[in-house]
């Protein structure tokens, strides 16, 4: 951004829409954390990492990829996968073909967990959102968050993306 400019400020529109999106995203994760910190015992960031396991090939990643498909940093996906293996949930292995990676593996009791906890899961994302909305509002609310997501994901050499942190 040009420091000279002067600031673009947001119209009283744009400021409700922003505080509404922020407003709604704040009580969407908190409304998903609770429930799977109920019922699972893990906030809903960790749950995400075991869908990401569960649903890859042999339910295993390479770290590198895992934080990719999750959004997050290296650190905080380290922190995260060493709170899943201390419950049993994730084990690490040696990756043979680079002595530096790693793949993050889903266990049998994990599996169990995730099985036990998707339909909970599923019937509190049913419920705050998509029972809340028309397929219209549906439709347009999916091809906004692409365009959002295609916006902040450049596709160019030293972009700084969380993954890559």
């Amino acid at each position: 951004m040009n420091d000279t400019a002067p600031a673009r400020w947001l119209s009283d529109e744009e400021q409700r829409i922003w505080r509404s999106y922020l407003h709604a995203t704040t009580l969407l994760e908190d409304h998903l954390d609770r429930q799977l910190q109920r019922d699972a015992g893990m906030p809903h960031i960790y749950y995400g990492l075991l869908v990401g396991l569960a649903e890859a090939p042999q339910r295993r990643l390479r770290m590198t990829e895992l934080a990719m498909r999750s959004k997050i940093t290296r650190s905080r996906l380290s922190h995260a996968i060493a709170r899943l293996e201390k419950n049993g949930w994730v084990r690490r292995e040696d990756c043979p073909s680079d002595k530096r990676g790693q793949f993050a593996v889903l266990t049998d009791a994990s599996a169990d967990v995730l099985a036990r906890t998707a339909p909970g899961h599923v019937a509190a994302v049913r419920q705050a959102l998509f029972e809340r909305l028309s397929p219209e509002q549906l439709k347009a609310l999916g091809e906004i968050m692409q365009i959002v997501a295609e916006g902040l994901q450049p596709n160019e050499a030293g972009a700084d993306l969380p993954w890559l942190r």
